[in-house]
């Protein structure tokens, strides 16, 4: 039995279809009947359904986006820094493993070489260097309290996307925002993101941090020649949009943005040398975009 929190969530709900279609037993934590953002509720309900692995999707992003994080920073320290250590703590008195849903946005840029950052590089893009949203430095702090877990993965996922339209989706923000940032990322196809995070469990893959990114990195005008090579770049939802674009970082943090944003590349080698195996990121926008699912 998997217990699942988080599971009302964008990415809960992408960990509730594969284990649908997987045949896979969990149980989605339920609020209204145990608090399992309290310690006692989370206890409780640890108890009762005694998981054999438990995956934590629970987290604070802000709503439309991270820009709502500067606004609500009690919730966001809560969801991001304190709620992880508190199912760490339970799950080390139950001895449970367990895995927990990070983020690539504790990263800004890349290395020296231009490569792509690797799980043992310490975070740039945190409190500690004072650059960041306050988004990213409470998903930085959570790692930190994370960092000598002794049964936990930490996945780091990087600006998610799949096939299915979704306020949430990368790929439905760039079809819908009036002007764009061109910026190099590493990007999670959702799904392929669910499935590699469950092998890293069933196969049983040494404990800790994970980047959870598709290989290779993609520009925000790449992404935009792709929808419009698309078959969804004929229909209604992108038909003749004129994708315009921000002239630099310096005018977009002036006309749309309050806090700062990560563009970053992660190294998602660690991963494919242990053998689970993620689409390249160009394969994976494209697969994505010829299985569109408009929301109904």
């Amino acid at each position: 039995m998997i217990l699942l929190l988080g599971a009302s969530g964008y990415i809960g709900g992408a960990y509730q279809r594969f284990f649908a279609g997987r045949g896979i037993s969990y149980r989605a934590g339920d609020r209204r009947k145990h608090d399992y953002l309290q310690r006692e509720g989370l206890r409780r309900l640890v108890d009762e359904v005694r998981p054999e692995f438990l995956i934590n999707a629970a987290g604070y992003t802000g709503k439309p986006n991270v820009d709502a994080c500067e606004l609500f920073k009690m919730e966001c320290l809560e969801g991001n820094a304190v709620f992880p250590g508190l199912v760490n703590e339970l799950c080390a008195e139950t001895n449970t493993p367990w895995g927990h849903v990070s983020s690539g946005c504790i990263f800004t840029g890349s290395r020296p070489d231009g490569s792509g950052f690797r799980e043992e590089d310490a975070p740039n893009f945190s409190f500690r260097q004072n650059n960041c949203s306050f988004y990213s430095g409470t998903k930085a702090l959570g790692e930190e309290i994370l960092r000598e877990a002794p049964q936990c993965y930490l996945w780091r996922l990087r600006i998610p996307f799949n096939h299915i339209d979704h306020p949430r989706n990368y790929l439905t923000k760039v079809m819908s925002y009036a002007r764009l940032l061109d910026a190099r990322n590493s990007l999670s196809q959702l799904d392929d993101f669910v499935r590699a995070t469950w092998e890293c469990w069933s196969r049983r893959l040494p404990f800790g941090i994970y980047n959870m990114t598709n290989p290779g990195a993609i520009t925000t005008r790449e992404m935009v020649e792709l929808i419009k090579k698309s078959a969804l770049g004929a229909r209604s939802q992108v038909k003749g949009k004129e994708f315009s674009f921000f002239a630099d970082e310096e005018e977009f943090m002036k006309v749309a943005a309050k806090t700062p944003r990560s563009s970053c590349l992660l190294d998602s080698g660690k991963l494919t040398r242990l053998g689970v195996k993620m689409d390249e990121v160009h394969e994976a926008v494209e697969q994505a975009l010829a299985r569109w699912e408009a929301a109904s």
